[in-house]
């Protein structure tokens, strides 16, 4: 179903059809995505009077209790809030779910011990084009990002100047295929998500960033309307589904 959307000042033709789903889901057991050093997450049908509530244990429904973390099971999107004393809800700040993205691909760079992204590459990659959101796939690029163990792995991190060249760009939303845009172990000092929601001046409380996605390589950088689905959790972050629809014309 093809469909004409007014997006500001915008005309795009968008084929709703034709949704990419670039998000990691929750799965109990240890082939989940993990991150963060703590264990996998867990789906399991609860037990009552020693009587398992499940279908295929004779119940009439099944009934499973899921424990999970956000930032290390699966994609999410995560609010200022994520490093902020105060509380702001992801549930509260994000208000809006769509949004025009462009898709990138970028291979990062080497820097001292680390892989990084730089805000050189960044300019090349997006160039003059104006976005709300920006969707980095890096490579390489395997499936087995879907199922990686990511703890102590010094994964690819985007570098201070990258993340306040998309603020000043206008970026509202950066999500990425990795577990985080901050380096695993900085001290704390957490240099990435402070410059995107500006910390040390006006909060950027509507920006949002969304981690551990899988942009398949079947879909062509570009641009894309962008669905941001989230799950209705009052919390810092929560699992979200962002979902890309292929502009055909704008």
């Amino acid at each position: 179903m093809i469909a004409t959307i007014e997006y500001g000042s915008r005309k795009l033709k968008i084929d709703l059809s034709q949704p990419l789903d670039i998000s990691i889901p929750i799965r109990d057991g240890a082939k989940n995505v993990n991150a963060w050093y703590i264990g996998p997450p867990k789906i399991q049908p609860e037990v009552f009077d020693g009587e398992t509530v499940s279908v295929s244990e004779g119940a009439s429904v099944n009934f499973n209790t899921i424990t999970f973390n956000p930032h290390s099971h699966g994609t999410h999107t995560e609010t200022l809030g994520h490093i902020t004393e105060k509380v702001y809800s992801i549930n509260k700040q994000l208000k809006q779910f769509f949004f025009l993205a462009e898709v990138i691909t970028v291979a990062p760079e080497n820097y001292m011990k680390d892989e990084v992204i730089s805000a050189k590459q960044l300019r090349f990659a997006i160039g003059n084009k104006q976005r709300d959101a920006i969707v980095i796939r890096t490579i390489p690029n395997m499936k087995d990002k879907k199922t990686k163990q990511y703890s102590n792995t010094n994964w690819p991190y985007l570098k201070q100047d990258a993340i306040e060249y998309l603020v000043k760009k206008g970026v509202k939303h950066l999500l990425i295929d990795q577990p985080s845009v901050d380096r695993e172990r900085d001290g704390g000092e957490l240099r990435g998500h402070n410059a995107f929601w500006n910390t040390e001046g006006k909060a950027r409380k509507d920006a949002t960033i969304t981690e551990f996605i899988y942009v398949p390589n079947n879909v062509q950088d570009g641009c894309y309307f962008l669905n941001l689905q989230i799950a209705p959790f009052e919390n810092d972050a929560t699992p979200s589904k962002p979902i890309l629809y292929k502009v055909l014309e704008q």
